[in-house]
């Protein structure tokens, strides 16, 4: 897990994560989460206002069939991309 803690509501428990990016105003970070006993993939997008990270984007993967879908979809179009 990356060195500092992700803002994550406490009734989650970060279980690892990783830090896609992180600016001065925008973070992004992939977590797995354990969000009451189910295990979750949350990919986050924090916007810093008034010098405190708040949630601007979260989108959850449930399970595994969920996530080769949406790898499925985005698989698509990569090759459409410049670089």
């Amino acid at each position: 897990m990356s060195g500092e803690e992700l803002p994550i509501s406490e009734k989650l428990k970060v279980i690892d994560a990783v830090t896609l990016y992180k600016t001065e105003k925008w973070w992004a970070a992939v977590a797995l989460v354990d969000s009451f006993g189910r295990r979750q993939i949350a990919l986050y997008l924090w916007l810093k206002k008034n010098g405190k990270w708040k949630r601007n984007q979260k989108y959850v993967i449930h399970s595994k069939g969920e996530w080769s879908q949406v790898k499925e979809a985005v698989e698509r179009f990569t090759p459409q991309l410049v670089m």
